[in-house]
């Protein structure tokens, strides 16, 4: 008589998984053909390991960097950050623009010194005396670093005092004003994310980001769609073509109703009201007095946050977090 039921249901010995078991031969195709066999085999097994066709098309760059692979690519270009962020349990996110070029005051003042220095050796250059303006201006204007790394301290202790990373400050993971408020968020220990994107001249990080929330982009319109999936508010400061192209399609999907209404704060009012002219615009009839609504001016860090909350809670939807 069997002395278990599992003897009933397996009589004799129950074998080891075999995906488990060490083998005593290899399988046929765990080695090549005996070159005792063909004494041309390697040759001709080299040029098949060799052979593009041969490798495994997720791991043929070549291949999916092919036009034909564009459509692929754009999957991927959205799907990574997209599955990462959801991992880290990222849900709002507080997006800043700006700059690259304007530094912190420190760098600026160096820079500023350096100008002056050559012009000092070549008074009659008038190359240098643009670079010297050009170099009095970013230092004026560095003070929107601090700004922006004080901004940053603001969203990530927020986001901290909600106890998870429900919302987290984004940017373009450039130097300039994105490094600023990564710099801050780093500051008082917050995470922040940083969408960079691949372009023909190498660029870094700049290196307050968070490594596991920092992204790389192929594709400019994934990194918007990016920015934008998220954001409970876009902080824009004086910037340039970038900060332009970002502000103003943010600008036009809310205009034309492509997306909810969310808070857009161009901070520093004489640059913006010089750089964007939009009484002129309503006054063309190219836009409607409407759209002037659609964004507002901010000169300091709470008061960027403050005006945020406060758009929130008429709006209905609060942000985490008390006023600053």
């Amino acid at each position: 008589m069997p002395d278990s039921e599992t003897e009933m249901e397996f009589p004799g010995r129950i074998p080891v998984p075999p995906h488990r078991m060490p083998r005593i031969e290899p399988l046929p195709w765990q080695q090549p053909k005996p070159i005792e066999d063909d004494r041309d085999v390697q040759k001709r097994l080299d040029a098949i390991l060799a052979s593009p066709a041969y490798r495994q098309s997720d791991h043929d760059v070549e291949f999916l960097e092919r036009p034909d692979l564009r459509g692929v690519r754009l999957q991927i270009d959205y799907l990574k950050p997209e599955l990462v962020l959801e991992e880290h349990g990222v849900q709002r996110t507080i997006v800043v623009f700006g700059s690259t070029r304007i530094e912190e005051p420190a760098a600026a003042q160096r820079r500023l010194q350096s100008a002056r220095s050559h012009l000092a050796e070549r008074p009659d250059d008038p190359d240098l005396r643009r670079r010297l303006a050009v170099a009095e201006r970013l230092e004026a204007k560095s003070r929107f670093y601090t700004i922006a790394r004080e901004f940053g301290r603001i969203v990530g202790e927020a986001g901290r005092a909600a106890g998870d990373l429900g919302i987290v400050l984004a940017t373009g993971g450039g130097p300039g004003m994105m490094e600023a408020a990564n710099r801050g968020s780093f500051d008082v220990g917050a995470q922040s994310i940083g969408f960079n994107i691949t372009l023909p001249n190498e660029q870094y990080p700049n290196p307050y980001l968070s490594p596991e929330l920092s992204f790389r982009f192929h594709y400019f319109a994934l990194r918007k769609l990016h920015f934008i999936l998220r954001a409970q508010a876009l902080v824009a400061f004086p910037g340039g073509y970038g900060t332009f192209d970002e502000l103003f399609g943010a600008l036009t999907l809310m205009q034309t109703e492509a997306i909810k209404p969310l808070p857009v704060v161009l901070v520093g009012r004489e640059y913006w009201e010089q750089a964007f002219d939009v009484d002129f615009l309503i006054e063309e009839g190219v836009i409607d007095p409407d759209d002037r609504e659609l964004f507002w001016f901010a000169e300091s860090a709470a008061e960027i946050w403050n005006g945020i909350l406060s758009w929130h809670e008429m709006n209905g939807t609060p942000l985490i977090g008390g006023r600053k």
